[in-house]
């Protein structure tokens, strides 16, 4: 398996990221339209229309934890340590962040959202104790 691998799902999650600001960019140009905003309301966005505004939300998720996600596939990278077992996880995060970003911008129940994002965050953290393994010197 080649160490490139580890940047599809990097690639797949950065796409995520464009497709929802695409979706914020439709829905304040919605709410503009439809007169539940005006273009001065963004401006600086204290009051935001429930949509647009669970919108924003999960775009600022989309730098949270992914954050840690790029850097750790990265890190792998450059230490050659990307395997299949990487790239499964490094899939896996990926699927558990659409997840999480389709119940955030449709549904946003807390009860759905919530189980998505702890599958994310330990899918990363086992992600990062694999750099560690491999960081750590052998006897």
């Amino acid at each position: 398996m080649s160490g490139e691998t580890i940047f599809w799902p990097v690639i797949a999650q950065v796409t995520l990221t464009f497709v929802i600001y695409g979706l914020v960019s439709v829905r304040r140009v919605t709410s503009i339209s439809t007169g539940t905003a005006k273009p001065s309301d963004f401006r600086v966005p204290i009051v935001e229309p429930e949509a647009s505004a669970t919108a924003i939300r999960s775009l600022n998720n989309q730098f949270e934890l992914p954050v840690l996600f790029y850097i750790c596939c990265l890190t792998l990278f450059v230490l050659g340590a990307v395997t299949p077992v990487v790239v499964a996880l490094a899939w896996a995060f990926v699927m558990s962040r659409i997840a999480h970003a389709f119940v955030h911008v449709t549904s946003n129940r807390i009860t759905h959202r919530r189980p998505l994002f702890i599958i994310g965050f330990c899918i990363a953290a086992a992600m990062w104790i694999l750099v560690l393994v491999r960081l750590y010197p052998s006897s």
